[in-house]
């Protein structure tokens, strides 16, 4: 019984696992290993259906199902091999052709004059030939912004490019833009002016994403033309559309600290509040069977049609996939798993794309919808009312307690922070989430245009709640770091803790606080290392400088940079949040400052035991002269300072070049230091530079 109702729940795991490990070991010679491992699993499985009797098999079910889980690990592994283009004899890298034919795969985003968009590509040439080849490049296009650049999902475009591998992350914490570009299966990028570029033809890609898109393009105008103010326009475009419009930082940051920031992004309960609504509407062909099968076809049509219209994210196909499986028995008097639906839908996804194992989307999505099914039941049985507007608000409260609760390990793991009003805020949110889901579709009729201000009030009136919720004191908990062995720990715990208070097991329950003391253990000594830690750090940036000299929970920042600059917000900032700094003093070179243990004085910096000599434009055409040991020299400015002009009375132990200096430049100082046998690092395109000092 437990195999018929769950069998893709049973196989989706060993599925997922074969994925996760071809995925971090990929090479093209398992393919033909796997490929035999299916083929003799699938002769041994025909084998034993035949014989089934003859040989008992039914005696025999561990060995069985271990065969099948081989089989769909296998499987599993095989997909994400062959899904790999990297892998491919004819990936475009291995071609060493700087022409090539390509056609762009999704929707592209512009951010000022640079546009992003992802191309497929379709042919290069070498030396005049024309060479098959497969792969994807993450394209940015300089767009003049006299005669900008009109392009499309589908355009077919001939390009002249040199093009690079993804940088990794250079500084400690900084988001990984390499591992989630490889996750989408992008492994190279290239920079290009729009002059570099020749549209050749329409209509490559598939027809019906393109339709839907340029169906999704005339009704985001429709809200340009209706909505007047601008958060308005973007919330609605996002909310409503699926369309990543230019969101203010204070609203995204108000929906983040408010557990709401679901509500922004087109997912399965956005697709629920339509199917509630067309179902309502609808009721009228509940009458018998053909009429219900009627309405079974115009429910499934219509909310594809919806999936179409946001770009088939990864949630909305999964909350479609469920939902017509569900109306589908429904109609059919079929039972159906709420498991095994879910466990169906993912599986079909991971088919399509194996990489969308890695989408952060696609992990919460899931485990939001298992803890409304698995959890939301008893966290509601826990409270009877008979009071109806009391138990919708319970209803209400208890899924939001679910969902909140079983991704809370992720959530942390990934966003580093965690709303403490979320049950408010999603209570709040609820009322105007499924009124401004109706009236946003409702107002792209000609007719009922009308209600477009009573549509732009609501979002506004939502944003201004949200915002004032997020401003309330202690409104969430940020700088939360966990590494991957704390979230395993927390996770089990949790999940074990929640499953021990279920079965009422004394057992498991007192595994779950083992499980839990071990995590407060690894946090606190985490914790403990913070109090006591003694470190600097040279970021490596791309035209800046910045110096971290860290004494617990304080940091002196020498940098040009201030706290609004992109760069410091994307390389330095989630290196001192996850040390845990509370307190930074930013400085800049120019002027001598004296702060604790830290001295900045005559182009030198002391930090404890810790001293540089700082070579920048001051010392252009300089002597230095004395007798004194330096740990390092820092070369800055672009500085004319000969290194011959160091006596030899003063010695240092490394070099450290920054990102201020040309590069030419760091190619002159870098040869010349290596040759006097010294360690050099430059903080350009290379690992930020760590010193730790003895307590």
């Amino acid at each position: 019984m437990f195999k018929t109702e769950y069998i893709f729940v049973r196989i989706l795991l060993p599925f997922i696992l074969g994925i996760c490990i071809f995925y971090c070991f990929p090479a093209l010679a398992y393919t033909k290993w796997l490929m035999n491992t299916l083929f003799i699993i699938l002769l041994c499985l025909l084998f034993l259906n035949v014989n089934y009797k003859r040989f008992n098999v039914y005696r025999h079910k561990g060995a069985v199902g271990i065969l099948i889980h081989t089989l769909f690990f296998s499987l599993g592994g095989l997909f994400c091999l062959l899904k790999n283009e990297r892998l491919s004899q004819n990936y475009f890298s291995r071609t060493g052709c700087d022409y090539f034919k390509v056609w762009v795969t999704n929707e592209p985003q512009q951010n000022n004059d640079i546009i992003r968009l992802k191309v497929g590509m379709v042919s290069g040439y070498r030396n005049e030939k024309q060479i098959k080849t497969s792969g994807q490049l993450l394209l940015n296009v300089k767009s003049d912004s006299l005669n900008p650049l009109r392009i499309k999902y589908g355009d077919e475009l001939m390009i002249s490019i040199k093009y690079t591998e993804i940088e990794p992350p250079y500084n400690p914490a900084e988001f990984d833009f390499k591992a989630w570009l490889a996750s989408q299966n992008i492994y190279h990028q290239a920079f290009i002016d729009q002059d570099h570029i020749i549209i050749t033809k329409n209509n490559v890609g598939n027809p019906i994403i393109k339709m839907a898109l340029n169906i999704r393009e005339k009704q985001v105008a429709k809200y340009r033309r209706l909505i007047k103010n601008n958060e308005a326009f973007a919330v609605a475009s996002t909310l409503i559309l699926g369309y990543r419009a230019d969101l203010s930082k204070e609203t995204l940051s108000a929906y983040s600290k408010t557990g709401t920031i679901h509500a922004l992004s087109v997912s399965g309960a956005h697709v629920a509040i339509i199917y509630v609504v067309l179902d309502f509407m609808l009721f009228f062909l509940n009458k018998n069977r053909v009429l219900r099968i009627v309405k079974l076809l115009l429910l499934c049509t219509l909310i594809w049609g919806y999936a179409l219209l946001t770009g088939l994210s990864p949630s909305v196909i999964r909350s479609a996939i469920m939902i017509s499986i569900l109306i589908t028995a429904k109609v059919l008097s079929k039972k159906t798993n709420s498991y095994n639906v879910l466990a169906f839908s993912a599986f079909c996804q991971l088919i399509y794309n194996p990489f969308l194992v890695w989408d952060v989307g696609f992990q919460l999505s899931y485990l939001a919808v298992f803890g409304l099914v698995y959890l939301q039941p008893k966290i509601y049985k826990l409270l009877y009312t008979e009071q109806g507007c009391i138990d919708k608000l319970w209803s209400f409260t208890s899924m939001s307690l679910a969902a909140q609760i079983v991704t809370f390990p992720l959530s942390i793991y990934y966003f580093h922070q965690f709303p403490l009003y979320f049950l408010f805020a999603n209570l709040f949110i609820t009322l105007p989430l499924i009124l401004m889901m109706y009236l946003g579709i409702v107002v792209l009729i000609p007719s009922l245009r009308f209600l477009a201000p009573v549509f732009e009030w609501i979002i506004n009136f939502t944003n201004a709640g949200l915002n004032w919720i997020a401003n309330l004191p202690y409104a969430s908990v940020s700088s939360i770091w966990i590494d991957l062995p704390e979230f395993i720990l927390l996770s089990f715990s949790l999940g074990v803790f929640i499953y021990a208070l279920i079965k009422l097991n004394k057992q498991l329950l007192f595994s779950s606080l083992f499980l839990f003391v071990c995590y407060q253990l690894l946090i606190a000594s985490d914790d403990l290392k913070v109090f006591h830690q003694r470190e600097i750090i040279f970021f490596s940036l791309r035209k800046n400088y910045a110096v971290a000299f860290i004494n617990g929970k304080e940091v002196v920042l020498v940098s040009d940079l201030n706290r609004e600059d992109k760069n410091y917000t994307f390389s330095v900032e989630p290196a001192l949040s996850q040390l845990q700094i509370d307190k930074i003093h930013f400085i800049k070179l120019k002027k001598d400052t004296v702060l604790g243990h830290f001295v900045l004085n005559n182009n030198q910096i002391a930090f404890f035991q810790y001293k540089v000599l700082l070579i920048d434009e001051q010392l252009n055409n300089k002597k230095i002269n004395g007798n004194a040991n330096f740990s390092g020299i820092w070369l800055s400015g672009n500085t004319k300072f000969r290194l011959a002009n160091i006596q030899s009375d003063i010695k240092y132990k490394t070099a450290i070049i920054d990102a201020t200096n040309k590069d030419y430049k760091i190619q002159i100082l870098k040869k010349e230091i290596e040759n006097n046998n010294i360690g050099v690092h430059v903080l350009k395109k290379n690992k930020a530079y760590l010193v730790q000092l003895s307590q």
